[in-house]
């Protein structure tokens, strides 16, 4: 088997999601090219009507105003949810820059806002296209401002109604600080749960972030970022043995910048990555490696991904990792060159457990093999490819499918069970379900 066929279905499966119809010949020619390649694009989504995240929030604020949720707002949440759907699988299955795709996702589960909250499931999708897409390839420190900042993170973490104890509002209602946001940036989003913090680091950034929230209706501009005073806690603070004077909004900003290009924030965000893209317990050395490159260069995300693309041990076992469900619905859609409507890509989704914009916790989805291969998941798996092979109106041949995305990696096993399969349909089903198209 020639090694650089292996090496184009690691790129394409591994650092894309699947090849395009005729794009394995393509990325042979230089596998490793082809995905760095990508690095010096941007994350584009195919044009659509997609509202701004504060139209939607806007909309939010006056369906709490009111108590209910009319049934005109439901249509137009739904509406938007599954525009969102529909946006972000075409990107990613008819897009030319699957690995940015990959990032975009990657870091929106680093950063997660889920719609099991019910108040922003109008706006998970904005919040991935406003505040993570333009960065997948910038400066983590911006990447964590425009998060933090946007409004479904205010609001998903509860700091829009955080107040200080001692400022204006605080002392007139009685108040206090909500922790939400502060302990999952330090947790999740930056240093680690092992990054060296203390309960009152959490409770010092939070006083940090007092006031910073979102314009309620009545200003000219609802719905989007904005900084009260009136509910920031005056005075200084000490975070991870710095102490912040109190700047108000620029204090924020500089306790976050300074988070975002921590040792622990290096390292954290190293395993994350290598985690991803190479196995489910990384190298040690390649994982120190990466947080070298993201120390050296304070955070540059196209050279910290650059470097992990580097690392040999993400090119040295094929189908190393599961596919978690949308990266199963994805490379399934992208072999044969076509995109499914958002409402079947949301059912599918929702069968195998993984909805769109849905993770269960702020921790996001997980990355790892154990929690996507259960019997019973396997079993949904199964039933899904099936389901899948199933409603094609007109379904390819799965040997041409099988050569185009394989060339001739899989082994003999595979290939004769899709050969001999008794139909189009079955033999596309067990393509599916083999254990190389289950991994990537």
């Amino acid at each position: 088997m020639p090694a650089s066929t292996m090496n184009a279905v690691i790129a394409a499966m591994r650092f894309g999601f699947a090849p395009a119809p005729g794009e394995l010949a393509t990325i042979a020619r230089d596998p490793r090219g082809w995905v760095t390649t990508q690095l010096g694009r941007k994350a584009e989504l195919p044009p659509g009507d997609l509202p701004a995240s504060q139209v939607s929030v806007a909309l939010m604020l006056e369906a709490r105003k009111e108590k209910q949720e009319r049934p005109e707002i439901q249509r137009r949440i739904r509406q938007t949810y599954l525009g969102e759907i529909d946006a972000r699988m075409r990107a990613a299955i008819l897009g030319e820059t699957p690995l940015l795709e990959r990032l975009t996702q990657f870091w929106s589960n680093h950063f997660t806002v889920s719609g099991m909250r019910p108040f922003v499931r109008g706006f998970t999708g904005a919040f991935e296209r406003e505040a993570i897409r333009p960065h997948v390839t910038g400066r983590f420190a911006d990447m964590l401002l425009a998060v933090t900042k946007h409004p479904a993170m205010l609001l998903y973490l509860d700091n829009a109604q955080s107040m200080g104890p001692d400022s204006m509002v605080g002392l007139r209602r009685n108040k206090g600080i909500n922790e939400n946001l502060g302990r999952e940036l330090l947790e999740l989003h930056t240093l680690g749960v092992d990054g060296g913090y203390t309960q009152a680091d959490v409770v010092a950034l939070a006083r940090i972030l007092t006031g910073w929230s979102i314009t309620r209706l009545d200003h000219p501009d609802p719905g989007s970022f904005h900084y009260y005073p009136a509910l920031h806690e005056p005075g200084p603070n000490t975070l991870l043995g710095r102490v912040y004077r109190d700047h108000e909004i620029e204090t924020g900003e500089s306790a976050l910048r300074d988070l975002a290009v921590h040792p622990a924030t290096a390292r954290h965000v190293a395993t994350q990555l290598a985690r991803h893209f190479i196995a489910d317990v990384p190298p040690v050395d390649a994982v120190q490696r990466v947080a070298r490159v993201f120390r050296d260069t304070g955070g540059d995300l196209h050279q910290v991904t650059l470097a992990v693309v580097r690392e040999e041990a993400a090119w040295r076992e094929p189908f190393a990792k599961v596919r978690a469900p949308t990266d199963l619905v994805i490379a399934a859609y992208r072999v044969l060159g076509t995109a499914p409507a958002a409402d079947r890509a949301f059912r599918m989704l929702k069968m195998l457990d993984q909805p769109p914009f849905f993770a269960p916790s702020p921790a996001g989805w997980p990355d790892v093999a154990a929690q996507w291969i259960s019997p019973e998941s396997v079993l949904r798996r199964t039933e899904w490819c099936q389901t899948f092979a199933e409603g094609l109106d007109d379904p390819p041949d799965p040997v041409d499918i099988m050569n185009a995305a394989f060339g001739d990696v899989l082994p003999e096993e595979t290939h004769q069970a899709v050969r001999r399969a008794p139909s189009k349909r079955a033999g596309l089903a067990l393509l599916l379900a083999s254990p190389q198209f289950q991994r990537r």
